[in-house]
């Protein structure tokens, strides 16, 4: 008798909460607007200020990448810099970007190129969690987008792809590493 109790009140209180979360939901697509739904969507809108900020999350609350957050969001790749991963994600600076070539980064940004901006972004990041320490066991590394890097030591510094790393940033999904150029998958 309790046993039969309890599933009815299981199965109560389920299909409340269902019928709860479907009235919010059909609430929320009735005032959505167009502005509204060019906003993250998925994994990436998660709000989160008691976990450990995520890749996505340190880039957005870096100064020195706002050029490669734009263009993460321009690729839409942001759903798979949340994701639990690991990563190591090799993150070119402001700076780094702006030793390309004039008006590369803007044609970049552009609807049209969002493939191959896709593909830059994806060859900087690596699936797995490599330290500095680790990646100087490394020749080459395969990267995202089927492609693979070089890993060089000179100096006693890493290279990946001829970007220097230069500061290195735990996240919750991974590992960040500040690099002081874009890489360029080879064509």
């Amino acid at each position: 008798m309790k046993t039969a109790f309890r599933t009815m009140l299981t199965m109560l209180i389920g299909v409340t909460l269902f019928a709860c979360n479907q009235n919010s939901k059909g609430a929320t697509a009735k005032g959505a607007t167009t502005e509204e739904s060019s906003q993250p969507q998925g994994q990436a809108a998660v709000k989160d200020d008691v976990s450990n900020p995520n890749v996505l999350q340190i880039a957005i609350g870096s100064a020195s990448h706002t050029t490669l957050v734009a263009a993460v969001q321009a690729a839409s790749l942001e759903n798979a810099l949340v994701n639990a991963g690991p990563l190591t994600v090799f993150a070119p600076t402001n700076e780094a970007f702006a030793k390309l070539p004039a008006g590369t980064v803007e044609d970049l940004l552009k609807p049209e190129n969002k493939a191959a901006l896709a593909n830059i972004l994806k060859y900087h990041v690596t699936p797995g969690n490599y330290s500095k320490e680790f990646l100087m066991k490394f020749k080459k590394l395969g990267q995202a987008n089927n492609g693979s890097v070089e890993v060089e030591i000179k100096g006693g510094e890493i290279y990946v792809g001829g970007a220097k790393i230069i500061a290195s940033i735990p996240a919750s999904n991974g590992i960040i590493h500040v690099v002081d150029q874009v890489m360029l998958p080879k064509e």
